[in-house]
């Protein structure tokens, strides 16, 4: 899709990734609302982009409703739909304290997927109008290669990959989905963990590796961005 005057919202735009991706589609010409759970880091991103912040958490699913919402009062429609959120959590597949994992679920699988469906309608009318009418969201590389210590947010991953899959098979005619796998980066998620401490892991990936890649599969169409060995590619 050509991002140029596209109508965005970036879900997770006070997070690394989101707040520069949504710096970036406004320095290439879209317009872009962003929306955030930390109302200070948002604002900041909406003060760049030139729009009014949006604040929610996702794991309240009526919340990501109203956002999507307020979010095409703004624009007056929606293009692209950005999500970016998500939470790590570690530990043995028989320990992990039942709380963590409902509220891991909950902001890695329930709140985007809350997001998509509410978004759905206005992507349709979008592409039928030629304009883009494009779901791109970060799920993880652990969607395809499930880690010890890490059971339930490879679980979640994949239900949200999965999920993802399913919705661009149905809607094949309707929008475009692109599903976004990256390798452990450099964002310093681990250290934000619900619980647990991560395993080893290789050194992160640059952040801004990743943005320029989503870029690029937005505007060429891809469907999605995955890990082959050691590089991330587009398909």
């Amino acid at each position: 899709m050509d991002t140029k005057d596209a109508r965005v919202l970036v879900v997770g735009a006070s997070g690394t990734l989101g707040g520069e991706l949504a710096r970036r589609l406004h320095e290439g010409g879209a317009r872009v609302v962003a929306a955030g759970r930390d109302p200070e880091r948002t604002r900041a991103v909406a003060e760049d982009v030139a729009t009014d912040p949006l604040t929610l958490d996702v794991i309240d699913v009526e919340a990501c409703a109203a956002t999507v919402a307020a979010a095409v009062e703004q624009l007056g429609g929606l293009d692209l739909l950005l999500v970016t959120v998500g939470v790590a959590a570690f530990g043995k597949a028989a320990d992990l304290d039942e709380a963590v994992a409902e509220e891991l679920y909950a902001v890695d699988v329930l709140g985007p997927v809350a997001l998509v469906r509410a978004a759905i309608p206005h992507l349709r009318a979008s592409h039928t109008e030629g304009r883009g009418g494009t779901v791109a969201v970060i799920s993880a590389v652990l969607a395809d290669l499930p880690t010890s210590g890490m059971a339930d947010y490879s679980a979640a991953k994949a239900a949200l990959a999965t999920w993802l899959q399913v919705l661009r098979r149905e809607e094949r005619r309707s929008l475009r989905v692109l599903d976004i796998r990256p390798p452990h980066l450099d964002t310093g998620l681990e250290t934000r963990a619900l619980a647990g401490e991560p395993p080893r892991l290789p050194a992160g990936r640059p952040a801004g590796e990743l943005v320029d890649l989503v870029l690029q599969a937005i505007r060429e169409d891809r469907t999605e961005l995955v890990v082959d060995g050691k590089e991330m590619v587009l398909r």
